[in-house]
């Protein structure tokens, strides 16, 4: 803080403060100077993101769909519907005989499944539900996924106990299993009694597919370590276990499942078990903690086969479940699998069906879909069932017969869709598919890029020819306080506008971007340039050669030589064939790289543009600037504060002299 003027009377504050205002106009100019720096970059990047906007739908109008759009018609949708692709070559096709539709193969189980206490509940249990005589057996399913590495190794398959039952799952789709080391062929795993997998030629996963196994061991141990903390329960993660295999190992006692469920080694409880859940619920007066508790269990459960003829081969599947399973989960362990059936099960008749869910007829003299195990055949009624095989569509296509798996199939780039079979003998004609070009569709595709390249040529022309306002500099801090918001805004306006008038690099885009839509391209056909098909500049050259079309003399063309019209705007990789949109993309690319050059991006650093280092040069300059009024400031207040100081003993020299004048 500083005090001054008591001695003067002088408002020294005030005095410095205009000699530092006079003393700063050459900071203010550096300052306004890299604000116009600031806006003339940030205007660059402004028209390099529209560049950049303009360039990616280039890139996509280097694509053959926009010049190819196709349309298609069917005599008798009735019978026959199709769509079309871009790639599909104008061509008629028909259709005079639809002998069959394709379906798929369907088996319906024997009649109502009945549980043990009447008719099936799909919610409830099955083990509650199936009756007495069906065999439940003794293991612990399991199951593992396995990501093949990108050299194509498989990693190693670990497991604990005795393998009993293995499905392997690979890309998706069930394959045989077999254990025959010797004689196992291309389309089996063989699966080694240590557990190692070796795939035949036919079915090796690829590199970074998944192989998943699903697999049921004998029984299973698992251990859990107690510390500090006493625990009250233990889940074994299991569900579905066998009464007489649960042997639980606590304190050197080994503990089994009596009446009621309790854990008991002799008189000592050690709990109860949910044999449904696995869950044990250790008794009150047990502190299960500081040691080590081990149990041994099997589960009560089934397994059953579905084997299917689909498009991908033969598919051998594997359902496992356990006696806590319902109809319900394995109904959609059945939709999950890899069978590629649909099991369905219809309450009000207590039925049961399978359903492929790929149309056609795939195995060859066999049947579709076959199933085994005794839940399938016996509790479901599956056994001995006639399987409505599927079947092909067949028809006749400009005279020749055929066969497809599906109803909608492709042909040349027509999806075409049988709905009804009709005969060659009966009053039904023909159903005749056309396929042709869809010029409206071009046409627009081709209208959409002239009016963006309109729209870009007058963003980069309104830039480089905004007038110039000398006189209005970027508003310094004292100047803004003088003025309103909206006199502000006003002000900055004007400052802004026509920084990047008459700009080399903009200006070179615009020139390169006319000689590129002026160009001739060797098309191999009747259209050579633009203007031969109506598209030409427009007669205003103040507009900087924006384009306009003649869309009747467009339209026609696109009649007459499509190809010619494509390949003007596509073209080939020869230097004379490249096509007008290929040639744009390549300006517009290379004068992106210039602005980067001069303005740079957002993520670059100053250092790294032209601009940016000029601005690097102005702080630089601001930094000295201050430092130097700094300087001078503190110069003037010591100037002041000796004024001051002589003023002062001036006035005291005074003062004493007046007194001792005073005494005669």
């Amino acid at each position: 803080m500083r005090i001054a003027g008591l001695a003067s009377g002088m408002d020294i504050d005030s005095i410095v403060k205009d000699l530092m205002r006079a003393e700063s106009i050459p900071l203010d100019k550096l300052k306004q100077k890299k604000q116009i720096l600031e806006w003339q970059r940030d205007d660059c990047r402004a028209l390099n993101t529209e560049l950049l906007s303009f360039r990616d739908k280039l890139a996509q109008l280097k694509l053959t769909t926009n010049y190819r759009s196709r349309t298609v018609s069917s005599s008798n949708e009735q019978f026959v519907t199709a769509t079309v692709s871009s790639g599909a070559a104008q061509a008629s096709y028909s259709i005079t005989e639809v002998k069959n539709l394709a379906k798929a193969a369907t088996m319906v189980n024997g009649g109502g499944i009945t549980g043990k206490d009447g008719k099936f509940d799909p919610t409830k249990s099955l083990k509650d539900q199936l009756p007495d005589g069906f065999k439940w057996e003794q293991g612990v399913v399991e199951s593992q996924t396995l990501t093949v590495d990108k050299d194509g190794n498989v990693p190693e398959f670990k497991f604990d106990g005795d393998l009993k039952e293995v499905n392997v799952i690979v890309n998706g789709r069930a394959v045989k299993i077999t254990t025959d080391e010797t004689n196992h062929k291309a389309d089996e795993v063989l699966v080694k009694s240590d557990g190692t997998l070796v795939f035949g030629e036919n079915v090796k996963p690829a590199n970074g597919s998944v192989v998943k196994i699903n697999y049921v061991v004998n029984e299973k141990t698992t251990s859990k370590t107690v510390g500090e903390d006493p625990i009250k329960t233990w889940s074994l993660g299991k569900g579905a276990l066998n009464t007489g295999s649960v042997k639980i190992e606590y304190n050197g006692q080994t503990y089994s499942v009596t009446e009621g469920n309790k854990l008991k080694s002799g008189d000592d409880v050690l709990g109860e078990i949910n044999l449904d859940t696995g869950v044990i619920t250790f008794a009150e007066e047990k502190e299960i903690k500081d040691t080590e508790i081990t149990a041994t269990f099997t589960q009560d459960y089934a397994s059953f086969g579905i084997n299917t003829h689909t498009s991908k081969g033969e598919v051998n599947e594997t359902i496992f479940m356990t006696g806590t399973d319902t109809l319900n989960s394995v109904i959609r362990k059945v939709n999950e699998s890899s069978a590629g059936v649909t099991m369905f099960y219809d309450s009000f008749t207590d039925q049961v069906t399978l359903t492929r869910k790929e149309t056609g007829k795939f195995g060859d003299g066999e049947k579709d879909i076959q199933v085994n195990g005794d839940f399938m055949t016996n509790i479901l009624n599956f056994d001995n069932q006639i399987v409505d095989d599927g079947q092909n569509a067949k028809f006749t296509i400009n005279g020749l017969e055929t066969e497809r798996s599906s109803n909608t199939f492709d042909m040349s780039g027509v999806t075409i869709t049988l709905k009804q079979t009709f005969g060659a003998d009966s009053n039904q004609q023909a159903a005749t598919i056309s396929v042709g070009n869809d010029t409206e569709q071009v046409f627009e595709n081709i209208k959409q890029f002239v009016e963006d390249y309109n729209a870009l040529i007058k963003e980069i022309s309104d830039k480089i020819n905004e007038p110039l306002y000398r006189d209005y500099k970027p508003l310094t801090d004292d100047e803004r306080e003088e003025l309103s918001e909206k006199q502000q805004e006003k002000w900055e306006e004007m400052a802004r506008s026509g920084l990047l008038k008459g700009d080399m690099v903009l200006s070179g885009v615009l020139s390169s971007m006319r000689m590129d839509m002026y160009s001739t391209v060797e098309t191999n056909g009747i259209f050579k340039q633009l203007a031969s098909i109506g598209i030409k500049t427009t007669a205003n050259y103040l507009e900087g050669g924006k384009l306009e079309i003649d869309e009747a003399k467009l339209k026609a063309a696109l009649e007459e030589d499509p190809e010619s019209v494509e390949n003007l705007f596509r073209g080939n990789d020869s230097e004379a064939g490249k096509g007008i949109v290929h040639r744009l993309y390549d300006t517009v690319d290379a004068s992106m790289k210039k602005l980067q050059e001069k303005a740079g991006r957002a993520t670059s650093t100053n250092q790294q543009f032209t601009l940016g280092r000029e601005l690097i040069s102005v702080d630089k300059s601001i930094d000295r600037f201050e430092d130097k009024l700094k300087l001078t400031e503190e110069r003037y207040w010591r100037q002041f504060t000796a004024m001051e100081r002589a003023i002062q003993q001036a006035n005291q020299q005074s003062a004493y002299l007046m007194q001792q004048f005073g005494g005669y």
